[in-house]
């Protein structure tokens, strides 16, 4: 694994671009914590401990931060640091010398000649997060070693005032459990605890303002854990759990460590069933772990959208699911997954979300997610032969295909053509402000239809395979191949319309914009069109869309192009699908550019040299992952989620495939 690390100094710049550097660890459950690298919480959904406390749902932030401070003689120094209405307090970044996030976040602090390491992580399946303190005393003076925890309890989405929750203590020797009515925090230590209640007013999150939200809250201080520490090597614990974490006796540094090892071992272990001596695609692997959480209302795995605010959707999971699961050899996690939304699936469309209310039903306003489930369900097949699981989910095939041709829910429905029609919306592109549709794409969608024949194509695969009927899948995708290729190429333009009119569109006007979805008409497993046509695609994607972090979303030269996503949620979301960066896209792409250079060593060496730029991003943003968003403009500043599960998952699914090459992959060239 390599080692990240940062050092701070003291100059203000320098603490500038730590401020831009974020970490996360999560633990299984979709809980996690999170900062920046200089420990200073710039968005409200920063903290030690945020809890799924209906996993991987309503989660909540219930530790904000631990404010640490050393006491040397009669001088007492500060490590936290925070930002206040037009100031930064305390200055502990001067004392901080180097901050590194593998194997788990450690900063690493020097005050006088005394040294304090502090590691923080999280315990695989628990909402419990760790502090581990190690302190060096060169000194012949004792010196007392205090921390403060800053709480709270509150929906990530949310900010807290002093007068919106009051806290009930209940304070121990070592320990202290704080309860407001909806959740309880159970704080535990080897340092002794005392009680002593303050809160601290006006925190600010400048990447709330920057993003146009409210920004400013107060959290709330208990008291302080304290120790002394003496000449030589010391270490000291923190636990924060929303469970009773009433310390049995072996509950000492020794068994933190412990857990500690499990932890790191439960990563290294991942990286190593891979079977792949590539540093990238290990790096890739521990990030894209992370997404592959425990759903309490179905009893099995699901996948997070992305940290820090996104919940599990369909679209999402099944794109993300090769690159998370199959190439990674977890087979078993991939049909958890896959059975989660088949169970579902509802008049032939699988979930597009489920909500963070138990008891609300999940949303199914997407045209997509269930062609991706075939298609997800395929590359399962093809990486596994398992017809004993296809078998399982045959029903669910048939349910969708059916109800796509006879018309389901949102103006779902196979035309004359046998092409798919829908509603507005229910692409991928489906960013709306109100009644605002920002990339209206009614009728039918180029990628949608590319799926739509991809999902025909593996049926008929998988069916043959089962020893079922499959003609009229084959019949449907010879028909619809034929109707695509005549009504979406764009001979002006040498490649595919974005969307043309469906049967009730009330407009004969085809949309020549130049976007991405294109690609996957090359990419997908099965596609319909000729050589020439798929070449043509990828140059026009090249020329038009191609950066070194993924694809535009839109070409520079239409009127409607917007190269920087920025300002608040209005201005953001008329950006989001007009010409961002995608890092997902980047997928697709270079399997489509690999393709239609017959997969040559020369197209290998040039697709890895395009990579170099995501290499470098893991360093950047959040560190270890890959975001979700850049700027369509140059120097494509990241932005949106710092940790997207579909960026990884693509990112990793191609360096195993395309660039690794995993030869044993079925390639399918219908």
């Amino acid at each position: 694994m390599k080692n990240t690390t940062y050092t701070p100094g003291t100059g203000y710049g320098i603490k500038e671009e730590l401020l831009s550097k974020e970490w996360i660890i999560t633990n299984g459950l979709g809980g996690y914590a999170s900062s920046t690298s200089l420990g200073m919480n710039t968005r409200k959904y920063h903290g030690l401990m945020i809890a799924a406390m209906n996993p991987p749902v309503q989660r909540r932030l219930l530790l904000s931060s631990l404010d640490e401070e050393i006491r040397i003689g009669e001088e007492t120094y500060y490590l936290g640091v925070h930002k206040y209405p037009g100031n930064i307090h305390p200055h502990g970044y001067q004392y901080l010398e180097n901050f590194t996030t593998e194997p788990v976040p450690s900063f690493n602090y020097n005050v006088r000649d005394i040294s304090i390491e502090k590691k923080v992580f999280m315990v695989y399946g628990k909402n419990t997060t760790v502090i581990i303190y190690n302190i060096n005393n060169p000194l012949n003076t004792q010196v007392r070693f205090r921390v403060f925890p800053l709480v709270n309890d509150r929906n990530i989405h949310h900010l807290t005032r002093a007068d919106d929750i009051s806290f009930d203590q209940q304070a121990a020797e070592k320990s202290t459990v704080l309860k407001n009515g909806q959740s309880t925090l159970y704080l535990s230590s080897d340092m002794w605890y005392t009680p002593q209640t303050y809160w601290y007013y006006d925190f600010e999150y400048d990447m709330e303002l920057s993003r146009g939200y409210p920004y400013i809250e107060d959290n709330f201080n208990s008291g302080y854990f304290e120790t002394s520490i003496g000449k030589g090597n010391s270490s000291v614990f923190i636990v924060a759990s929303t469970e009773d974490t009433d310390l049995p006796d072996h509950f000492d540094i020794g068994y933190v460590r412990e857990s500690l090892d499990r932890e790191i071992g439960r990563r290294v272990k991942l990286v190593e069933q891979c079977d792949k001596d590539d540093a990238f695609f290990g790096r890739l692997v521990t990030a894209g772990d992370s997404f592959i959480v425990s759903r309490t209302s179905t009893g099995s795995k699901t996948v997070i959208a992305g940290y820090h605010w996104f919940a599990d959707w369909g679209r999402d999971s099944m794109i993300s699911l090769p690159g998370l699961t199959l190439v990674t050899g977890r087979f078993d996690v991939a049909r958890d997954i896959l059975s989660t939304f088949a169970d579902n699936c509802r008049e032939g469309l699988i979930p597009n979300v489920f909500p963070d209310n138990p008891n609300a039903s999940p949303l199914y306003n997407t045209v997509d997610a269930s062609l991706w489930f075939i298609h997800a369900l395929g590359r399962y097949f093809d990486y596994t032969d398992d017809t004993e699981f296809i078998n399982t989910m045959w029903n669910t095939v048939e349910a969708i295909l059916a109800r796509y041709r006879e018309g389901t829910e949102f103006d779902i429905i196979m035309d004359e053509d046998c092409l798919i029609s829908h509603g507005g919306q229910l692409t991928w592109m489906d960013a709306k402000v109100g009644d605002l549709e920002i990339t209206p794409r009614k009728g039918k969608a180029c990628e949608i239809n590319a799926l739509w024949y991809n999902a025909l194509r593996y049926a008929e695969y998988m069916g043959e395979r089962l020893g079922k009927d499959t003609v009229a899948f084959t019949k449907t995708a010879e028909r619809a191949r034929s109707s695509f290729e005549k009504k979406f190429w764009n001979r002006e333009k040498e490649c595919l319309y974005d969307t043309i009119p469906g049967p009730d569109n009330g407009s004969d006007e085809k949309d020549a914009s130049v976007r991405s979805n294109q690609i996957l008409a090359v990419s997908l497993p099965f596609t319909m069109l000729p050589r020439r046509m798929e070449k043509s695609i990828v140059d026009v994607v090249t020329r038009e869309l191609l950066t070194p972090y993924g694809l535009r979303t839109l070409s520079p030269s239409d009127a409607k192009y917007i190269g920087n996503y920025q300002g608040d949620t209005l201005n953001r979301d008329r950006a989001y699908h007009n010409g961002t960066v995608w890092a997902w896209l980047l997928g697709p792409y270079i399997t489509a550019y690999r393709k239609i250079k017959e997969y040559s060593e020369d197209s290998k060496t040039e697709m890895e040299l395009l990579l170099e730029s995501l290499r470098k991003h893991l360093d950047e943003a959040g560190i270890g992952t890959i975001s979700e968003i850049f700027d369509g403009d140059a120097p494509h500043i990241p932005g949106g989620c710092i940790s997207q599960a579909w960026s990884v998952a693509e990112i990793s699914r191609i360096q195993a495939e395309e660039i690794l090459y995993q030869s044993n992959v079925v390639k399918h060239q219908r």
